[in-house]
């Protein structure tokens, strides 16, 4: 769908047991926010009409011209009681915000653990608009006062980035974790169209592939959500024609466990642990691991483009250390040839 994606989809199947290898300390780094006022006047504003943000640690030596940019994950705002709910929070209003955020896994800054990217400029692109980046509505209701702004805040954090060097990159990846995993598949080609045209761009998108299946319930009633999502931001027209030209946007299903589905928590320890899975869950997720791999037979080879999937409950790992330096975890190997 996308010639420029590298998918990262992490996928729940339980074929082996898997443990991860916690490192002691806290090495993460912690970098100071940016919060991009200026973006006001563009109209790119959070839920809340408050500015966007994102945290930036420059690069120095060898990655002096080369970026690499994590869009913060945190689901969707289907309804106005939904999305005002989401505004009196950091994931809708940029004034409820840590000033700062911890940069580790594939923007940590050590060079013994992540010697492909330590010393790139490295990006952490706050969440605040609730549609994955592509809402744009222009009317704001005097009633609710929500701003559905999604698109148009991409648009102006990826131009102040440019102001700040990255329009004379040589290398580009666009990153992002579930809600942003799937703003980087939805943004790809536009993410490439903002740069140079010989800027070499790499697309990843951590846990932010989601198929059209069934949830545990047996039903597909989670289209209807992605449904009013695109409708209540006016996402269609910001979403790439390669992909709606083939499908319905509301046709992108979620995840196989929804908070929702699982009110009396029966999942919780399986999620944690596949060990703790009963036989029947265990066969739930087979099942949904066979229907997810069947999405990608029809696809032919390609070498922009790759699939990565893990054996083990995951949720997105790209930031984090136990995860992405864990000698039990998957290894991606020659990492900066993504």
């Amino acid at each position: 769908m996308m010639e420029l994606t590298f998918l990262l989809a992490l996928l729940a199947c339980p074929a082996v047991l898997c443990t991860t290898t916690t490192l002691g300390g806290d090495d993460s780094q912690y970098v100071n926010i940016t919060i991009l006022h200026r973006a006001t006047t563009e109209g790119a504003v959070c839920l809340d009409g408050s500015p966007p943000a994102y945290h930036l640690d420059m690069g120095h030596g060898s990655g002096l011209r080369s970026w690499i940019i994590v869009m913060d994950g945190g689901a969707w705002c289907q309804s106005i009681p939904d999305c005002l709910s989401r505004s009196t929070t950091n994931l809708g209003s940029s004034k409820h915000m840590k000033k700062v955020s911890w940069f580790a896994g594939v923007l940590y800054h050590n060079p013994q653990n992540n010697p492909e990217f330590y010393n790139w400029n490295r990006v952490r692109v706050k969440y605040c608009d609730g549609s994955s980046f592509t809402g744009d509505v222009e009317q704001v209701d005097p009633d609710n006062k929500l701003f559905f702004r999604g698109a148009r805040i991409f648009n102006a954090i990826m131009e102040d980035l440019g102001s700040k060097g990255m329009q004379y990159a040589e290398n580009a990846i666009l990153s992002g974790i579930s809600a942003g995993g799937l703003a980087t598949i939805l943004n790809c080609n536009k993410f490439k169209s903002l740069l140079p045209k010989d800027v070499r761009v790499k697309c990843v998108a951590d846990a932010g592939f989601f198929i059209n299946g069934q949830t545990i319930s047996g039903a597909s009633d989670i289209q209807e959500m992605y449904q009013r999502v695109v409708t209540l931001h006016e996402s269609a027209k910001n979403l790439p024609l390669s992909c709606t030209s083939a499908m319905e946007p509301s046709l992108i299903e979620n995840i196989l466990v929804p908070k929702y589905l699982d009110r009396q928590h029966v999942w919780d320890d399986c999620k944690k642990q596949i060990s703790n899975c009963t036989f029947s869950q265990r066969l739930i997720i087979q099942v949904f691991g066979v229907e997810f791999l069947k999405v990608f037979e029809g696809l032919t080879p390609s070498f922009t483009r790759g699939y990565f999937t893990t054996s083990c409950h995951s949720h997105g790992a790209i930031l984090s250390n136990n995860y992405w330096f864990s000698p039990t975890s998957p290894r991606l190997i020659h990492k900066d040839n993504w």
